[in-house]
């Protein structure tokens, strides 16, 4: 793997901004995303001449929604790149904004996931390669199937698969941005079967939202005199695609193996020094997997630890206190970018009931159709 420029250059969070994810509204896309990045300006203390670049992630608005949007706080000329990786897409967003300031390109960058649930237009479909399934398989129905493997070999039960969307609703009951903002019960959790043995309150709701990070050199940073305890860095921003998969394997967790070392190594840390985790889990079955793919555990032991506490906010790591895909919402464009936001909130001491205590290091993840992955690794700022 070469040397990434973050290994050279650090590159801090300075700014952080959501548009509360929700329900299809008549609110604009434009609107969702001037909502989050002034939010996000106000937080770093700076104003919109300032930001020198921007990355916009979307993948369901179509052509260029980025000019239009930024335009609305002023017609600065700064770059603006479009990304569109999928779920991904919020992710990729913030880590060519990295890049950008790591290579020494620009000082600060704001990267910016917007979406609205518009009808999905999936390329892989038009590729002309076919496949067994013939696209005939719905993501709910593949995890569902993914879950009775993992049933079959670890002997998880419905109760234990169901009780990761009971904590990750009561992180979200306690975050005024998430899109689902209820506690609920197990019972509540388990009624309502839509495909094996997922029901409706184990699958993500797709609705839409923004989310917008403000990245600075440590240049910048000193220059603004924001307070370095308030600025995370990032340790790691890695991405990768799929590559070879044994017969049976589970392409999705495969990668994240992969990626996921990658960023460790870069980080210089390992699973056991994360604190907060904020990871795709647009399926219950999905927390599991990952814990276990990214090393948090062994296999078979997520969910039994999930049992003892490990994973709530307050135990041994916090995995998606804000909710996650379940409960904040998987508006895809702004998903990545709003686990930085989170991330950065615990590192910051800054989440209120939804702290964990002593948060030093971060790391989201997120998957995406293709299939990609990002990861990146955050530390706390200098106190």
């Amino acid at each position: 793997m070469g040397r990434h420029p973050l290994t050279q250059r650090p590159v801090h969070v300075a700014g952080i901004g959501l548009h509360r994810y929700q329900s299809r509204s008549a609110t604009s896309y434009a609107e969702l995303g001037v909502v989050a990045v002034r939010e996000a300006l106000a937080d770093a203390g700076i104003g919109w001449p300032d930001v020198e670049a921007a990355v916009v992630g979307s993948a369901l608005l179509g052509m260029a929604p980025g000019r239009i949007m930024l335009a609305r706080l002023g017609a600065s000329g700064l770059s603006i790149n479009q990304v569109e990786n999928a779920s991904a897409s919020g992710s990729t967003a913030v880590a060519q904004a990295v890049l950008m300031v790591a290579s020494g390109l620009h000082d600060v960058v704001l990267a910016v996931g917007v979406d609205k649930p518009e009808p999905w237009r999936v390329a892989p479909a038009q590729a002309g390669i076919g496949s067994l399934e013939g696209g005939l398989v719905a993501p709910f129905t593949h995890f569902a199937l993914l879950s009775s493997q993992y049933q079959a070999e670890h002997g998880l039960t419905v109760e234990q698969l169901a009780a990761v969307a009971v904590k990750n609703h009561r992180n979200g009951a306690a975050n005024p941005y998430a899109q689902r903002q209820k506690v609920r019960t197990l019972d509540e959790v388990l009624d309502g079967p839509i495909s094996g043995p997922f029901t409706r309150l184990q699958c993500c709701p797709v609705g839409e939202g923004a989310a917008a990070v403000i990245v600075m050199s440590a240049d910048a940073v000193d220059r603004f005199g924001l307070k370095p305890a308030r600025c995370p860095v990032f340790r790691a921003s890695v991405q990768r695609s799929q590559g070879f998969v044994e017969p049976g394997g589970n392409p999705d967790a495969v990668l994240t193996v992969d990626t996921a070392q990658r960023a460790f190594d870069m980080a210089g840390v390992g699973p056991r020094d994360i604190d907060v985790v904020e990871m795709h889990d647009a399926f219950t079955i999905e927390e599991i997997l990952y814990l276990e793919a990214l090393g948090f555990c062994g296999p078979g032991e997520a969910a039994p630890l999930l049992e003892t506490g490990a994973w709530d906010v307050g135990g041994r790591c916090a995995v998606s206190p804000s909710g996650g895909l379940l409960a904040m919402g998987h508006p895809l464009g702004p998903t990545g970018t709003g686990q930085v936001v989170e991330v950065a909130r615990q590192l910051r001491g800054e989440a209120g009931v939804r702290q964990q205590p002593g948060a030093r290091y971060g790391l989201t993840h997120m998957v995406g159709i293709g299939a990609v992955c990002v990861v990146h690794i955050l530390e706390k700022g200098e106190t």
